[in-house]
């Protein structure tokens, strides 16, 4: 079964009782990084729940208790005979701390065990020294007879068990090492005196007559003491030509700790790319966003005419212009009926809200007229019902300027000009954004500055993104008014392509998408504050996904003899969002066309109070694959949305990054509500024009009626 890194990631955190930062890597061993809060976790992809969860605990006590301090120095003791007894202090202390791990504990080491992890199979585990049994007696001993003497061995393993501090365990260890390498010294010294016995049984006559002359005794005499005189020369000799090759053979192995270590690593999938962990920039939005006076500004420029004009230039721009101000005011009163239901809606909604929250309590005051039914009714107060006040609404719009809205782009503006005619009726603040790559912003060097300051490993913004803060609450409605004559016109002419000029970085770009939903983190919380609001709406218009992301990579440049470069790369699967703030990790092992999902799911967590409300535009050849993206090929969620969108060209998901994401057919938002028939027309002209009316604002009401309840 595949463990879930993210939740093993949490577990970490939960344990660590603090927001670590949890690293999945493609390392051999596990490590915390004490200073910078960091818990590097091998890819364990072989590893059961049990022995994840063991190893995470394991991990999560070196980092709660294990003390950053340099204590070689000051303590000959090699690091084995410190990790047997500091293992032993870290997990009691995990399991006193959460005693629901100790199961875990439990369960894993008997699994290890049995797959013989510790390669003690075919061991005689009396032969071994005192740290290889210590270190099973603690970690398997429940399930293997681990022989322990009586007397000096018994102390120490109760002076391992009872460790407190870093300190105790250091003097364990010491014990531990001393102890061992005696025991090492006794077996090497056993090992010489029988290979010493051995030569001197090959020395000595077999057959040896009690008889013999006394000349020949002195002479084996003499023999043995010059062969006894050789044997202790020897080591002295070889000392002196390999000295380093003496001292290593004489210390004592902690063979079980290296077989672990080694066996762990059979976990261990190597196979496979590098996670590159990624956060999101602090980004300073004051250079992102342009001013709403200035884009309106140029705007104004653009239109007003010098004397150098010609005349013919004068006259078409002007009566297109015209024109377009002609459609503008009739959409603008052909729109007040939906921006009159929407009002009633949520009207409604809201007292219905305020109903529901409503509470009752006895005043105190007995109720004169029901004192004549005292002898049945014990309710005789009067009583008084108290609503609670309604919260205050914002909402902050986002426009889609990308190249590809340019067909659509005046639909979209029709709907986006309905929502801010409600707010502006409803006194609701609003703000409205269009996203672009086109916009220019020069310094004095005649480049743009960055946002925030380059650093390895994080996501790029392109340095060309802006937000155009397009429309706001805070102007005046006759200048709302004009500002929204603007943006029509910009709109008109992208959708009929009219000989009307647009102003300098007006024109439709990339589409940066992701990086929208990475400032929004930013916007949100100031525009929230600033008006003072209980429950903010985010509603983002679009016909497409985000364009591809980059990230910011310290790079060895060989051109400069190796020295260290920031260079960029492109998001791959292998990359993983970190948010530190909230201490979740999102991973972009997705398609290309679902990261916007997952940036949204980042600025969910971060603003759980925010509805992120979608509005895709679709063309009826694409409306197929993009409900197939998110609902799959068959099923019932999948035939609903089809049904619904055959039945009224439009659908609404709650399986997307967003809380709804509505899908709306551009055909069917560019079609005339209005009921209008030739003065000759039949029965039937006049009942399918009428039919056809009907079933588009039906279609709208559907639409508005789901876009208020979640709005209100």
């Amino acid at each position: 079964m595949t463990v879930n890194k993210e939740i093993k990631s949490n577990l970490a955190k939960l344990l660590a009782m603090e927001n670590i930062v949890v690293e999945h890597r493609n390392v051999e061993t596990a490590s915390f990084d004490v200073e910078n809060r960091v818990l590097t976790l091998p890819m364990w992809k072989y590893a059961s729940e049990d022995v994840y969860d063991m190893l995470v605990g394991h991990e999560v006590g070196h980092a709660l208790y294990t003390p950053n301090i340099n204590w070689i120095a000051d303590r000959k003791i090699p690091p084995q005979f410190v990790n047997i007894v500091e293992d032993v202090r870290i997990e009691k202390k995990i399991k006193q701390r959460y005693v629901g791990i100790v199961k875990n504990f439990n369960r894993a080491y008997k699994e290890l065990n049995d797959r013989d992890f510790f390669q003690i199979a075919e061991e005689d585990l009396e032969e071994m020294n005192l740290a290889d049994r210590a270190n099973l007696f603690f970690k398997i001993g429940d399930y293997v007879n681990i022989p322990i003497e009586e007397g000096e061995e018994m102390e120490i393993i109760n002076m391992i068990s009872e460790c407190v501090s870093f300190d105790d365990v250091l003097d364990a260890s010491e014990k531990l090492y001393t102890y061992c390498k005696y025991e090492h010294s006794e077996k090497e010294d056993i090992s010489v005196d029988t290979n010493l016995l051995s030569d001197l049984g090959n020395s000595v006559p077999g057959d040896v007559e009690s008889e013999s002359c006394d000349s020949q005794e002195q002479e084996d005499s003499d023999n043995y003491q010059v062969q006894q005189s050789d044997l202790k020369q020897q080591p002295a000799q070889s000392e002196k030509s390999s000295t380093q090759e003496e001292d290593s053979s004489n210390e004592p192995e902690v063979k079980t700790m290296d077989s672990f270590d080694e066996a762990l690593k059979q976990l261990i999938c190597s196979i496979g790319t590098e996670n590159v962990y990624l956060e999101i920039p602090d980004i300073d939005v004051e250079k992102i966003i342009i001013p709403n006076s200035e884009i309106h500004k140029n705007c104004d420029h653009q239109w007003s005419f010098d004397e150098d004009d010609g005349e013919y230039v004068k006259t078409r721009i002007k009566a297109n212009l015209e024109t377009m101000d002609l459609e503008y005011e009739k959409f603008k009163s052909s729109a007040k009926r939906e921006v009159s239901y929407l009002i009633k809606e949520f009207e409604c909604r809201k007292s219905a809200d305020a109903y529901a929250r409503a509470s009752v309590s006895r005043t105190g005051v007995l109720d004169c007229s029901k004192l004549h039914t005292y002898k049945y009714n014990e309710d005789l107060f009067k009583k008084v019902t108290t609503f609670s006040d309604g919260k205050n609404h914002g909402l902050v719009f986002v426009l889609d300027w990308s190249g590809s809205m340019g067909r659509v782009m005046l639909d979209t503006i029709k709907q986006l000009y309905n929502l801010i005619w409600f707010c502006k009726r409803s006194s609701i603040p609003f703000e409205v954004y269009a996203f672009t790559c086109e916009y220019p912003i020069y310094d004095d060097d005649g480049m743009r500055d960055r946002a925030y300051e380059e650093k390895h490993g994080l996501l790029e913004i392109h340095q060309c993104f802006s937000l155009m803060n397009i429309f706001t609450h805070k102007v005046s409605s006759k200048t709302l008014d004009h500002q929204m004559k603007n943006i029509w016109r910009i709109a008109t002419t992208f959708s009929t392509y009219t000989e009307v000029p647009v102003p300098l970085g007006m024109a439709l770009s990339g589409t940066p998408l992701n990086e929208t939903i990475m400032v929004l983190n930013k916007i949100l919380p100031k525009f929230r504050k600033e008006n003072k609001l209980q429950k903010v709406q985010c509603i983002i218009l679009t016909d497409g996904e985000s364009q591809g992301l980059r990230y910011h990579v310290n790079i060895h440049d060989y051109a400069k003899m190796g020295e260290i470069t920031l260079g960029r790369r492109a998001v791959k699967n292998s990359c993983i969002v970190r948010d530190r703030k909230t201490g979740k990790t999102y991973s972009l092992d997705v398609d290309w066309n679902k990261q916007v999902d997952v940036f949204l799911r980042y600025i969910r967590d971060n603003q759980p109070d925010v509805n992120f409300i979608g509005f895709r535009l679709l063309e009826p050849r694409d409306a197929g694959s993009f409900i197939r993206s998110y609902c799959g090929y068959y099923g019932d969620v999948h035939d609903k949305t089809v049904s619904d969108w055959r039945k009224n060209k439009s659908f609404t998901l709650s399986c997307s990054g967003y809380h709804k994401y509505f899908g709306i057919s551009a055909n069917a938002v560019s079609d005339k509500t209005e009921f209008i028939v030739p003065e000759d027309a039949t029965k039937s002209q006049i009942k399918t024009a009428f039919m056809k009316s009907l079933n588009s604002k039906k279609t709208n009401k559907k639409i508005l009626r789901e876009f208020v309840e979640l709005i209100a």
